[in-house]
């Protein structure tokens, strides 16, 4: 009999792994708004984000409602890493019955007992009892936290149970008390349970704690979790300190199978059975019952006590916590457990002493394992939701069981060790309970609202507020009007060029196509056959040696003819004269669909002879020299036109082309009749806007901050391009650099040293900024990047970092989509629709690969322009595509 009833009692690992595998499920249950109010592990926020660095100061007091005491405690930091923080208390003792009574009178009682204290520890100086004192206050019983400084109690336990508390918010009620008293310096500015204060006690000395046990009367779990899998909260960035309540695991009948006869009885017999059941095999409160019981049922199967009348072990609570642990801490002889049970009225034989030893080992052992598969579950979860192969952290201990069985702490390691290898956990003892907790979390809660104002200060400029797009709206719309205007053009800083292509294609294109794609060291030449079942192509990249690029003019021509005529032979199209569309992205003024003169090489090209000339004339020269006739140039198109052709072939509504990559342009089709600058008023023509020198005449200089003109200054070309400066890809990386230098020096990142590397100049690129603003929050891949600038980041500034980049990536998606919203107005109103149903073709590294800038410049839009339905569709190869097309479709036309 007395081995069945320790095997009972001894649970195998196997079942311990599937144990922990339910509470992970569990936890992810309590974590989720769909299924929360099911969960029977409740995972309640606590609104704390963030442990302390030590750099906390000042004085802060802590209320601490124990068992039966109420602790008083003034806990001065010094912002020295928190090694030695000066700590006055004062316990007060409960008075009989206000356990049970009214719940005011049970806060009216902390309010006096506070303001005794403060009398007592400020009665020498004045100057002090006047300063305003913030106030953490440590309440040990179920709430739903809404902030961290508003909780509404849940439920009563630990034999508490005083009227009108239940569903109020405890933080009201003690702030009330405190104003009764005047003590109206006095702030209640968190509200936490012991289990919190106990992880906070224990991040201080320079050691971050992210986990926190008690194994007391009760048992409970807290740990720090990705903000944004705490979906019964609007946080999604960070990490929260979530209180488990893992006491009522089980309660949907997942521990039956390990529920003993014993742990039965003492159910039975608790105040609410059915209820908190892991906790009743954990607590101490209960770990004494669960002995009696056992001995009980024993004595029945004449398994013990043979010899002796029991009639003392019927007694509800006669065998206490303090009897279990006396009769474990005993390693040598049954001398002690005898004097025990004979105490108690028993008279034990030896083999009794042993038998009664053998059992409270079991239950406190069981105990022991119970707490380490919890913690597991807790670790390998951080593990996975954290994306580590490999989790090490600190646990903060606090509790009767931890302290007072010498066993534990073994038992605990090396069972979450075996459930979770992947992960290392270091226990750090609390000292002084959860005291110095209350006051860290007070005092990081004050240094956060602190560094959030000089934070928001930095970032203020960079935020624009609806009236801030609507003005640049319409400063766009004034700029486009200026650049059609005949006589205004020249002065216009959006310049509005004509680009000579008058119809989108309409799906009737048929034939063979050639396209040449220039725009830098690279070129491209491709074939592209347009039939009734759609579009194929075949294409080939050709070099630009340094040379050419920077010799004649008839030397670079040349070299592009002997690579088209390279690639029709391959292709067999040497018998063939197909119309070629050419992609010329250099600055031109067009004069013709195939006419248009080269303003200025740029990219690294200077190949003489060419500024000034049409450039289509000089290719078609270059192919007469060659007396190649394979081909006949029709159109010239920038790479905006080819984006939006290339998707007007798909959808017959794109009549807008958007770039958002290195750079940024956009152009439309807009009503002859509105073209000042081209004869003709019959039809429409695409206008290639040329928006990046928007705000070039100083009507944007409104929004440029600090950070945007130090990076204008360093360009090669200052004062100019300044609205793709704001938006574009080449720049934003740079600006964030800015910021992050900025608020370096403000102490507000990297602790206030900079990297070498952090201040070269183009060393934070774009990309990183998609990286880091994945969601999911893969801090991984954030400290990736912040290594690669050899800067030693915390979790905080990983997340003030994401913050930067998510303002300046905003920005520009917002000012992106003032622009477009001016554009599509401008059609609609043109057109005389009430509504305008449009499609813009895009490309564009930024625009493809940035997690939010498509989905910030959306939505936008549609908040700036309601009249207008626009659609996004993301162009597959514009500049050599859609040149393509410009030719099919003038092909067309002219047939």
């Amino acid at each position: 009999q007395i081995q069945r009833a320790l095997r009972s009692l001894s649970i195998p690992l196997e079942r311990l792994h599937i144990m922990k595998g339910h509470m992970m499920q569990d936890m992810c249950k309590g974590l989720s708004r769909q299924t929360h109010a099911q969960a029977k592990v409740r995972m309640l926020p606590t609104y704390i984000c963030s442990t302390p660095n030590g750099t906390e100061n000042g004085n802060f007091l802590v209320v601490e409602l124990c068992q039966s005491q109420i602790r008083t405690v003034l806990v001065t930091l010094y912002g020295d890493g928190n090694m030695s923080p000066q700590m006055v208390y004062k316990i007060f003792d409960l008075p009989e019955g206000i356990m049970h009574g009214e719940g005011e009178a049970l806060f009216d009682f902390i309010a006096q007992c506070l303001s005794q204290f403060l009398a007592e520890t400020f009665s020498n100086d004045t100057s002090k009892s006047e300063e305003r004192l913030p106030l953490g206050f440590v309440f040990p019983f179920t709430c739903r936290q809404t902030q961290l400084d508003k909780a509404e109690l849940l439920s009563w336990s630990k034999g508490f149970s005083c009227s009108g508390v239940v569903g109020k918010d405890v933080v009201q009620l003690l702030q009330s008390a405190i104003n009764k008293q005047e003590l109206c310096h006095v702030d209640v500015v968190a509200v936490m349970n012991d289990t919190v204060g106990t992880m906070m006690t224990c991040s201080t000395e320079g050691r971050p704690c992210e986990v926190a046990m008690v194994a007391d009367k009760g048992s409970n779990c807290c740990f720090m979790a990705e903000a944004y899998l705490v979906e019964t909260t609007d946080e999604t960035s960070g990490r929260m300190c979530v209180n488990t309540e893992w006491g009522c695991f089980g309660d949907d009948g997942t521990l039956n199978d390990i529920f003993t006869p014993y742990d039965e009885c003492v159910d039975v017999e608790s105040s609410n059975p059915g209820e908190k059941r892991f906790e009743k095999m954990v607590g101490t409160l209960y770990l004494g019952e669960i002995v009696r019981h056992a001995l009980i049922a024993l004595t029945a199967e004449k398994a013990v006590f043979t010899e002796t009348n029991i009639a003392a072990l019927k007694e509800k609570g006669v065998f206490t916590m303090q009897h279990v642990l006396e009769i474990v801490r005993n390693e040598d002889g049954t001398t002690e457990v005898r004097r025990i049970l004979e105490v108690l009225g028993l008279e034990p034989s030896e083999r009794d002493c042993g038998r009664v030893q053998q059992i409270c080992r079991a239950v406190v052992g069981r105990a022991a394992s119970l707490h380490a598969t919890g913690l597991a579950a807790i670790l390998s979860y951080m593990c996975q939701t954290r994306d580590m192969e490999t989790l090490m952290v600190n646990v903060g201990m606090e509790g009767e069981l931890y302290k007072n069985y010498p066993r534990f702490e073994e038992i605990l390691m090396s069972v979450s060790r075996l459930l979770s290898p992947e992960c290392l956990a270091t226990l750090l003892p609390s000292r002084d309970g959860s005291g110095r907790g209350a006051a860290m979390v007070t005092a990081v809660a004050l240094r956060l609202a602190a560094q959030r104002r000089e934070v928001n200060e930095v970032l203020a400029p960079l935020r624009l507020s609806r009236a801030d797009l609507e003005k640049v709206q319409a400063l766009m719309r004034e700029e486009m009007e200026r650049g059609l205007g005949k006589e205004t053009n020249t002065t216009a800083s959006v310049r509005m060029l004509p680009t000579y292509v008058s119809h989108t294609p309409d799906g009737t294109e048929r034939g063979d196509f050639l396209a040449l794609d220039l725009g830098g060291t690279n070129f491209r030449v491709l074939v592209v056959r347009v039939t009734e079942e759609g579009i194929s192509m075949a294409s080939e990249i050709y070099i630009i040696p340094a040379a050419i690029m920077q010799g004649t003019g008839e030397a670079l021509f040349d070299h592009i003819i002997d690579c088209i005529i390279d690639f029709q032979m391959k292709q067999n199209l040497v018998t063939d004269t197909l119309p070629l569309g050419f992609t010329f992205s250099f600055p031109c003024q067009q004069v013709g669909l195939d006419k248009a003169l080269l303003l200025t090489w740029t990219k690294g090209f200077s190949a003489s002879g060419c500024v000034g000339q049409d450039v289509v004339q000089l290719l078609r020269e270059a192919a007469r020299r060659k007396q190649h006739l394979g081909i006949e140039v029709v159109a010239l198109v920038n790479d905006t036109v080819g984006t939006m052709m290339a998707c007007g072939y798909d959808d017959p509504k794109c009549e807008i082309g958007l770039i958002v990559g290195t750079g940024t342009n956009a152009c439309y089709m807009e009503e002859m009749r509105n073209v000042g600058t081209v004869e003709g008023d019959q039809g429409r023509m695409c206008i290639n806007m040329e928006w990046g020198a928007f705000g070039d005449n100083g009507c944007l200089d409104h929004l440029f901050t600090h950070f945007d003109k130090v990076v204008d200054e360093s360009t090669i070309n200052p004062g100019k391009q300044r609205f793709e400066k704001l938006i574009s890809g080449m720049y934003l990386g740079e600006i964030v650099r800015q910021i992050l230098m900025v608020m370096t020096e403000k102490q507000l990142l990297f602790q206030g040293k900079l990297s070498p590397k952090l201040q070269t100049r183009n060393i934070f690129q774009t990309k990183f900024l998609s990286t880091i603003e994945l969601n999911g929050l893969a801090l991984r891949q954030i400290r990736a990047v912040l290594n690669e600038l050899d800067l030693d980041a915390d979790f905080e500034d990983s997340m003030l970092l994401r913050e930067v980049c998510q303002t300046v990536s905003l920005r520009a998606a917002q000012l992106c989509a003032a622009g477009l919203a001016a554009v599509v107005e401008k059609m609609r109103e043109n057109r005389g629709l009430d509504q305008l149903s449009v499609t813009v073709g895009v490309d564009g590294t930024l625009y493809k690969l940035h997690p939010c800038f498509s989905d910030n410049l959306q939505k936008t839009l549609k908040d700036l322009a309601p009249n207008c339905n626009v659609s996004f569709l993301l162009s597959e190869d514009g500049s050599g595509k859609g040149a393509a097309l410009v030719a099919a479709v003038a092909n067309r036309d002219a047939n």
